[in-house]
């Protein structure tokens, strides 16, 4: 290898282009040779280094009046001291366990922290033999230990280094066609971490051109040698002047409003548009090209960025026998990804669904996979079991808790089609009530510490069966934790993006068959959450509530179902009306147009957590003969009576308004424009952290 180098040096360049064949030849041979070295041969070549470090430090000192026999014997010295030296603290750190194709900042920084302690020790080694009789070191200056530092230091960092210099020159000179040309929009950490991996793998098809930035602060600057050439208005120039194939952005960040105002300045010119995840769905700290994806409808209604206490919630969690029901739906499994991050001691998972819950349970194995390797050596490895079996039946569940002794309850297990629920209400009672009163009489007589049920923003004037049933199971939550005085609590939010049965998946599935999409009215509104976004907010809120309250979650602006069905449309690549076609069914049975957050009498105030409300007085707003309705309605639902179970919810839940009461379906309805939980229209007292 080393002979093929030399060849390539000593080659005559007769004209340009062979003088660029011969630079390019060496670069090749260097970068060969240099990615088959081994730790073992950095080990050789590093002692090498050091054993001539201590010359050429005496050398760069005394400059012309340099001469080796006076110092010779004080050079053994310090080369028998210092060698081994620098080889025990290099060895020691785990310095030759490093793969140095793909060296950073990090690794830099710490041959840096590597050489600064051997200089110190060298420096307190020679200064200690310099005053002791009997060695000849005393006859070298005194600098020598820090020249000798800097020069290792230089050796050892530019050998490792120009190993991933002469990998990105080499690159350069690689001839790679139908590469997109590419704007990247976002000079952020994230968006020059995708330009690096672009860089480092030009085969994948991605040619970075420039940097888009509202930050003036950047412009004209280079990063990675990309410039940055303006803001987000200068996109349809950019775009014709540097014949912009792709448009990417890279703010993960960011809020929805700002991935659709860029979106459409580039639908506008109609350059295609992708984007990274955002911060809910990225995993890991680093950003891949592969994560690059279309725009989805989730981006365009993402939020800013929620602020979560992962110690609280890590300290609430560790070391805990956590029980999640529902665990194979769409709440449930991502409450057991984000649990297992926090440690507990074992997790089960409760579900009748096999199928799900085998798919999550696989997922769940993997993940701790990834744990135990990021992990330190003392750390709780989490125990993953699962337990199919039905809330409805008491007996099946006490066997569960007999067995398992949970700590702490998510309750995610419930009934959730408004419709379908209309058609059958003794299944809606039986799942919703039933399965929530046995879940809470097991918890109390088996000392549960948390019990977290999740409920939805139609059990708030319900119009529907399953609204009215998710309020009585609210109910049954609030009198177990005014019975026991324990941190039991409700937490109440809307619709999440992308669950199963859902309006997403349906709009997807209906504009892949080519249309129509059908809603039932265009006014109808709902409130939407993404699901890790909602399970973030709802770890937090159980970390905060203090037991017997309902815990709202901001929901942010209601959006109308049309307004998304043709966002999906036109990310869709179609025309709304001329590609596919928006039809208008009328309201389902039990359906509102507008969703609401607040029952009448109850009383809210903030928490220390800007996006949770804290119903202060929810335990209080209970009926005094709950016990025995709540058992008259379930002995209606093992008779199927359905008119008797309309008759008992509206006892129940006296907001309750069913179907044959609301005809128009939109009995009550709220401006569309407001938000009930924006600060300015909330007068409620802070809560200090």
């Amino acid at each position: 290898m080393i002979s093929k180098i030399l060849l390539a040096v000593n080659a005559v360049a007769r004209d340009p282009i062979e003088d660029q064949i011969v630079k390019s030849s060496i670069i090749q041979a260097l970068s060969k040779w240099l990615i088959t070295l081994r730790n073992r041969h950095f080990l050789i070549l590093d002692t090498i280094v050091f054993a001539i470090a201590p010359i050429l430090a005496l050398a760069i000192r005394l400059e012309d009046s340099f001469s080796l026999a006076p110092y010779l014997g004080g050079l053994i010295e310090v080369t028998i001291l210092f060698v081994p030296l620098k080889l025990a603290v290099l060895y020691g750190s785990g310095f030759y366990k490093r793969y140095w194709r793909y060296a950073s900042i990090d690794e830099l920084e710490q041959i840096v922290m590597l050489m600064a302690a051997i200089g110190i020790l060298q420096t307190t080694c020679f200064n200690v033999l310099y005053y002791l009789d009997g060695f000849a070191v005393n006859s070298l200056p005194r600098s020598l230990p820090l020249l000798d530092t800097i020069i290792s230091f230089l050796f050892v960092g530019g050998i490792r280094f120009s190993i991933p210099v002469l990998n990105r020159i080499k690159q350069r000179h690689q001839k790679f066609y139908r590469r997109d040309r590419v704007l990247i929009v976002g000079a952020g950490s994230a968006g020059i971490s995708l330009v690096r991996e672009m860089q480092q793998s030009p085969w994948l098809g991605f040619y970075p051109v420039a940097f888009i930035d509202d930050d003036q602060a950047k412009l004209n600057l280079q990063i990675r040698r990309i410039p940055v050439v303006g803001d987000r208005h200068k996109i349809p120039e950019i775009v014709r002047s540097l014949h912009i194939r792709r448009v990417i952005i890279a703010m993960p960040a960011v809020s929805g409003r700002v991935i659709r105002e860029i979106l459409d300045i580039c639908l506008s010119v109609g350059v295609p548009t992708s984007t990274l995840p955002g911060l809910n769905e990225i995993l890991t700290n680093r950003i891949r090209v592969g994560s690059v994806r279309d725009i989805q409808i989730e981006d365009l209604l993402r939020r800013e960025s929620i602020q979560t206490d992962l110690r609280r919630v890590g300290e609430f969690l560790q070391g805990k026998k956590v029980l999640i029901s529902g665990a194979g739906g769409s709440i449930g499994s991502e409450l057991c990804r984000q649990v297992l991050k926090c440690r507990p001691a074992e997790i089960m998972l409760l579900g009748h669904g096999e199928n799900s819950l085998f798919a999550i349970q696989q997922e769940l194995g993997r993940m701790l996979q990834i744990l135990q390797q990021e992990g330190d050596p003392g750390d709780t490895i989490p125990q993953i079991k699962t337990f199919i079996g039905d809330i409805r039946f008491l007996n099946r569940l006490e066997y569960l808790f007999e067995q398992f002794r949970p700590q702490v309850i998510f309750h995610a297990a419930a009934h959730k089609h408004v419709p379908l629920m209309e058609s059958h209400p003794p299944e809606a009672i039986a799942n919703n009530v039933r399965g929530t009163k046995n879940l809470l009489d097991l918890a109390l007589k088996y000392d549960v510490e948390h019990f977290v049920t999740i409920s939805t923003d139609k059990a708030v004037n319900p119009t529907s069966i399953m609204g009215a049933s998710k309020r009585v199971a609210e109910m049954l939550v609030l009198q177990a934790a005014q019975k026991s005085g324990k941190p039991f609590m409700v937490v109440r939010f809307g619709n999440v993006l992308g669950s199963r049965g859902s309006v997403v998946p349906t709009f997807k599935q209906q504009i892949a068959q080519g249309g129509p999409i059908t809603i039932t009215h265009p006014d109808i509104c709902r409130y939407f959450m993404t699901i890790p976004e909602a399970v973030q907010l709802l770890l937090q809120a159980a970390v905060i509530g203090r037991g017997g309250e309902v815990m709202m979650l901001d929901m942010g602006q209601p959006v109308k179902i049309v307004d998304l069905a043709k966002d999906m449309i036109r990310l869709s690549g179609y025309e709304v009306g001329k590609d596919i076609e928006i039809v208008f069914t009328g309201l389902r049975p039990g359906e509102k147009l507008f969703e609401e957050l607040f029952i009448p009498g109850e009383e809210y105030e903030r928490t220390q957590h800007e996006k949770i409300i804290r119903v202060k007085n929810a335990s209080r707003i209970l009926p005094e003969q709950l016990d025995l309705e709540i058992e008259a309605i379930c002995e209606a639902a093992t008779k199927n009576d359905n008119n008797l179970i309309v008759f008992m919810l509206e006892q129940l839940v006296p907001e309750y308004m069913p179907d044959y009461l609301n005809v128009e379906g939109q009995a009550r309805t709220i401006d569309s424009n407001t938000n009930p939980l924006n600060p300015t229209q909330l007068s409620v007292p802070s809560i200090s952290n």
